[in-house]
């Protein structure tokens, strides 16, 4: 492997992505540690310092790199872009028109990408605006009562919304030119370095509070369940298509065997994120609601990170959006009649309506298993502070971590090794 790193970076093309990659993640840490206008950093650091408990902007605050809870001019960070990117994919199921799209190609995945655009500078105001006045009201920080806020004027309040809706577009723009550029998908590289970047500090902390066998356990389990999500976001089940021969003019066609690969997990990560989302809606609701009535403080005793009904809850609906992404992304009718139209059929079984039944069958067994592994892997950190005697803040990560940076790592890899094959080099996958 690090023989194939240096074949990458002495190969001329392969080496100016690779910086090029680099410098724009460089780039993206940079503008998150710059404070927006108005925004007292002294009094950030004191409240973050004092805070004790998980925030219920973890999640968002976790795709920033941190940047979120400090006000940078980057604090959104590329969280606006996935829900917008979400909201589309699933108006896909709802609108006709987004659907016609999607199958246009290159154009119609244009036209989609422009919708996401406006959408997520849209999401970005309502974002910010949202985080802006948790801030100015005090409620961002539990715990905390200082003003972070240096002047709270209507007007400076209106620049920050603007920096901060800027700040989405630039990232936006940086994961696209990763994209375009550089190696790998740009937005997700951006997510995985906001991850990665927070780990170190967090692991540190919990050393320095006298909990260095935390930290080894931590770092054991870490590799342990890295090794497991390896494997299982690996693992296929192949189904063979055999396509009978046919002959157009003079020549034949078809003949040949091939298979569908369908993943254990189809849906990837965005089971666990749509239900941190959900879960994290109503802690965000009763954040502006009065602390002394009852909903308030049920929601507040019951639906924080590590309570039995929260994590149950939680469980249910990854479940949940496993099979319903699942549906979305993956139409065995569809592929049932494009194989009748091409002439394959599936050793054994009827072309047709008999091969969409067994592939409907092959897929909901398979995300059955699929979805039970995304729900050991999200609640495994929530259920191990309290062995390791640590609260829910100071776990360096999660499960929507893990997922994130083992699936990140593993495209990036392919698409070096892709390159380095095109250079006639030993790839990293052996």
């Amino acid at each position: 492997m690090l023989s194939a790193f240096a074949q990458a970076f002495r190969t001329p093309d392969l080496r100016r992505k690779l910086l090029f990659t680099l410098f724009i993640m460089a780039m993206f840490r940079l503008g998150s540690y710059i404070p927006t206008p108005g925004v007292d950093s002294t009094a950030i650091q004191q409240c973050l310092a004092q805070q004790e408990e998980a925030n219920l902007l973890d999640l968002v605050n976790l795709f920033s790199g941190g940047a979120l809870l400090q006000l940078s001019i980057f604090a959104l960070g590329i969280m606006p872009y996935i829900t917008a990117s979400i909201i589309i994919q699933l108006l896909r199921v709802v609108i006709p028109r987004f659907d016609d799209l999607h199958k246009e190609g290159q154009t119609g995945q244009a036209k989609l990408t422009q919708y996401t655009r406006y959408l997520t500078i849209f999401l970005g105001v309502l974002q910010a605006t949202t985080t802006l006045t948790l801030a100015r009201t005090g409620r961002m920080f539990s715990g905390c009562s200082a003003n972070v806020l240096a002047d709270d004027s209507w007007w400076m309040f209106l620049i920050m919304i603007i920096i901060m809706m800027a700040g989405t577009g630039v990232v936006m723009w940086l994961g696209e030119l990763i994209t375009e550029r550089g190696i790998g998908n740009g937005m997700s590289l951006l997510i995985f370095t906001s991850i990665i970047a927070r780990l170190p500090s967090q692991m540190l902390a919990i050393g320095q509070s006298g909990k260095w066998g935390a930290v080894i356990a931590i770092l054991l389990l870490l590799f342990a369940v890295t090794l497991a999500v390896v494997f299982i976001e690996q693992a296929q089940r192949r189904i063979p298509v055999q396509y009978a021969k046919r002959m157009i003019g003079r020549r034949q066609y078809g003949g040949t065997t091939t298979y569908i690969p369908l993943k254990i997990n189809m849906s990837g990560v965005i089971p666990v994120i749509f239900a941190s989302s959900i879960l994290a809606l109503p802690l965000m609701i009763a954040q502006f609601g009065t602390q002394t009535d009852g909903w308030v403080q049920w929601i507040s005793a019951n639906l924080h990170q590590g309570s039995w009904v929260y994590l149950t809850i939680y469980a249910l609906l990854i479940l949940f959006f496993a099979f319903f992404y699942t549906v979305i992304t993956f139409n065995p009718e569809e592929v049932a009649d494009n194989m009748k139209r091409y002439g394959g059929f599936i050793p054994g079984i009827r072309a047709g309506r008999p091969t969409a039944e067994f592939l409907s069958y092959v897929i909901n067994r398979i995300t059955s298993a699929g979805a039970l592994y995304l729900v050991i892997v999200a609640l495994l950190p929530s259920l191990l502070i309290i062995p390791l005697k640590i609260s829910q803040s100071q776990m360096p990560f999660g499960g929507t971590t893990l997922l994130i940076i083992v699936g990140v790592g593993l495209q990036t890899v392919k698409e070096i090794n892709t390159q380095l094959q095109q250079h006639h080099y030993e790839g990293f996958l052996q």
